[in-house]
C-alpha cells in the first residue's frame, strides 16, 4: 500500500519527535510491504517567520493532497510573552483543524503496567485504567466571536454551538463505544451554560438510538474530580472543545507522563496525528524529549487513516517493549539511565523489525 504522508514537525521539540515517528513508520513499511512518501510543510512559529502566516495556503494544499498528516507541535515563547501579537503559532493549529474539517479529537488514555508507579495517583486507582476522550474540535469558544470593547477593558469569547456540530460528535462517541465497553459519559455544564443544555438535550435524543450503550451525564467540575478519583470508571468520555482541552491534559497524569499520550484529529478531510504535549521549547534541540507519544500517534495514523490495525499494533508493542526494557527518556527513567530522543526512536524502529 502506498501511504502519502504530510510531515509537519512545527516548533520546539516537534522536529525531533516527528523524526522518531518517521523511523517507526518506515520500519512498519519495511516489515509489512508498504511504501511511505513524505511531503514537508511548515506550520506554527516557523511558518510565521517565513511567510507571516501560521498555516500558509501552501501547507494547507500539502495536507489536502496527502492521506494523513503527521504533526509535531506549535508554540514559541516569543509569542507566549507578547499579548499584543496579531499572529500566533497556535492559530495555525486552529486554522488547520477548521480548514480540514477535523471536528473530532480522539485521545486514548492507557496505562503501562511498568509505569503505574510514575503516576501521582495510587497504583490501585490507575492500574488497568483505559478510556477514550473524544473532544469536539471546531466549535465553542475557540472559534466563536471574540473581541474587546470599552477601550480594551472588556473582553469576550462566545461559546457557540450548532445542533449539527453536537449531533455528529455525539454519534461518533456512541459508535466508538459500541466497539469498546459500551459506556458513554457526556460531560457538560448544563446547570449553568445554555450551550451545555443544548448538548445534554441532543445527547438525550441520541442515546435511545444506542440501547446497548450505558449513558451517564456529568458536570465538567465533577468529571475533573472523577478522572482523579476513579479513572477506571470511564470508557468513552465526550465533551465540547474547551472542556476537552482541559480534561485531556488532566488525564495525562494518569499515565505518569504527558509524553505518552497520542491523539488523532479526524473529520471531513485529511486526518492529523499528533502528540498532546506541546512544543516544550525548553527541551528543543537537546535530544532529551520523549518521542513515544508521537510514535504512538503514528500507530493511530495506521489505524485511523489507513485501516491497518496490525501495523498499528506492531508500533504499540514496540513502544511497550521499550518501556519494559527501560529504553526511555529522562521523564520516565526513574533514576536509571536516560536514553536520548534518537536512541529511543532507533530502538523502537529496530524492535518493529
Amino acid at each position: 500500500m502506498k501511504l502519502k504522508i504530510a510531515k509537519l514537525p512545527g516548533d520546539g521539540i516537534g522536529p525531533e519527535v516527528v523524526e522518531q515517528a518517521v523511523k517507526a513508520v518506515d520500519a512498519v513499511c519495511r516489515r509489512f510491504g508498504h511504501e511511505a512518501s513524505y511531503t514537508f510543510a511548515k506550520v506554527g512559529a516557523c511558518a510565521i517567520d517565513e511567510c507571516g502566516s501560521a498555516y500558509p495556503e501552501s501547507t494547507h494544499r500539502v495536507c489536502m493532497e496527502s492521506d494523513a498528516v503527521l504533526f509535531g507541535a506549535v508554540g514559541d515563547p516569543r509569542f507566549d510573552n507578547d499579548p499584543t501579537a496579531k499572529v500566533r503559532p497556535e492559530q495555525g493549529l486552529l486554522a488547520m483543524r477548521k480548514q480540514l474539517g477535523l471536528y473530532a479529537n480522539l485521545r486514548p488514555v492507557e496505562t503501562f503496567p511498568s509505569l503505574v508507579h510514575k503516576s501521582p495517583l495510587k497504583e490501585a486507582l490507575v492500574d488497568g485504567a483505559e478510556f477514550l476522550c473524544i473532544r469536539e474540535l471546531t466549535g465553542g469558544m475557540y472559534f466563536g466571536e471574540k473581541g474587546r470593547r470599552d477601550g480594551g477593558d472588556t473582553a469576550f469569547d462566545t461559546n457557540l454551538y450548532h445542533r449539527f456540530e453536537v449531533e455528529r460528535i455525539l454519534k461518533l462517541a456512541y459508535e466508538y463505544a459500541m466497539r469498546r465497553r459500551r459506556h458513554v459519559t457526556v460531560v457538560d455544564k448544563a446547570n449553568v451554560l445554555e450551550s451545555s443544555r443544548l448538548w445534554r438535550q441532543i445527547a438525550r435524543e441520541i442515546a435511545p438510538q444506542y440501547p446497548e450503550v450505558e449513558t451517564d451525564y456529568m458536570y465538567v467540575d465533577n468529571a475533573a474530580m472523577q478522572l482523579i478519583r476513579c479513572p477506571k470508571f470511564f470508557d468513552v468520555l465526550v465533551t465540547e472543545n474547551t472542556f476537552g482541552d482541559i480534561l485531556t491534559d488532566e488525564a495525562s497524569c494518569i499515565t505518569g507522563s504527558m509524553g505518552l499520550l497520542a491523539s488523532a484529529s479526524i473529520g471531513e478531510h485529511t486526518g492529523v496525528f499528533e502528540p498532546i504535549h506541546g512544543s516544550y521549547p525548553q527541551a528543543a534541540g537537546k535530544n532529551i524529549a520523549n518521542p513515544l507519544a508521537t510514535i504512538l500517534s503514528a500507530a493511530m495514523m495506521f489505524e485511523y487513516a489507513f485501516g491497518l490495525m496490525e501495523e498499528g499494533k506492531a508500533i504499540r508493542e514496540a513502544v511497550a517493549a521499550s518501556i519494559d526494557a527501560g529504553i526511555v527518556t529522562e521523564d520516565l527513567a526513574d533514576g536509571g539511565k536516560a536514553c536520548s530522543t534518537s536512541e529511543v526512536g532507533d530502538w523502537v524502529a529496530a524492535r518493529i523489525g
